[in-house]
């Protein structure tokens, strides 16, 4: 008789529930390499390309937002929404894995509970963050150490304000839950510093940046630094999230349709 036992028919088997240092660091490289871990390769990658052209910095130039199908208006929305809904994928698999960890997106402050300090302390940041990363690019562009940034060459469609702002506000959950809320719990989790974590989540940030210049790499990674402080102080994303979003709206709608296309970009 063999000694292996096997469940009956319609007996549950029993899930783990244990969640060891080797499996949370295989968790964070699958994340990272989903979302923008992917992004900050492909950055760096580019910005290689950049730096071997035969112009300079400056007088090279990138966009944000482009559009995906030239003349036919209903083909590039639908994939303009196609784009911001799949490119939140992984904060879903985010917010599923704390679930399955036996906490949540109230865990990394990833909610509704404080909607009165989440927009107040979002508003305080992005002004913060916005000027500071104006100054940055302007700075950076000027010594010929910063790509000619455009924030969106979208344009005399009905649905571009609405399309820039699901961007903006993509952008900002995307961002802001991966590599600040998620990243520093998990990597409290494996024991390292609050300090240490910020800064290779900053680290992180300033390289998926890269594409946009050396300016921006040390700007962006100001940044992380800034929003990484303020989750350890407060333990909440969401303001980072408002913040986030908010400079990113100011920066493609009002770049495009109040500065008369005046590019500039902090985060």
């Amino acid at each position: 008789m063999s000694d292996k036992t096997e469940a009956a028919p319609g007996h549950r088997t029993p899930v783990p529930s244990a969640i060891t240092p080797r499996l949370i660091r295989w968790e964070i490289l699958c994340v990272l390499a989903l979302s923008l871990g992917a992004a900050a390769v492909s950055a760096t990658i580019t910005f290689l390309g950049v730096l071997t052209a035969p112009e300079s910095l400056s007088a090279q130039s990138t966009s944000l937002i482009n559009s995906r199908a030239e003349d036919r208006p209903w083909l590039d929305l639908s994939l303009q929404l196609h784009a911001v809904v799949f490119a939140l994928a992984p904060v879903a698999l985010v917010v599923y894995l704390l679930h399955r960890s036996s906490e949540s997106a109230r865990t990394i402050g990833f909610d509704l509970r404080r909607p009165g300090f989440d927009i107040g302390g979002g508003a305080l940041l992005a002004a913060l963050i916005g000027l500071g990363g104006l100054v940055v690019y302007v700075a950076s562009w000027r010594l010929g150490l910063t790509l000619t940034v455009t924030p969106s060459t979208l344009d005399g469609n009905w649905w571009d304000v609405p399309i820039l702002v699901l961007q903006a506000a993509k952008n900002g959950i995307l961002e802001e839950v991966i590599v600040v809320g998620y990243l520093l719990h998990r990597l409290a989790q494996l024991g390292w510093s609050p300090w240490k974590a910020v800064l290779a989540s900053s680290v992180l940030r300033a390289f998926y940046h890269a594409y946009q210049g050396v300016g921006m790499f040390f700007g962006n990674l100001v940044m992380g630094l800034v929003f990484g402080w303020f989750y350890l102080r407060y333990g909440r994303v969401m303001p980072l999230v408002v913040a986030h979003t908010v400079i990113d709206v100011v920066a493609f709608v009002g770049a495009v349709y109040l500065l008369g296309n005046i590019d500039w970009l902090p985060g």
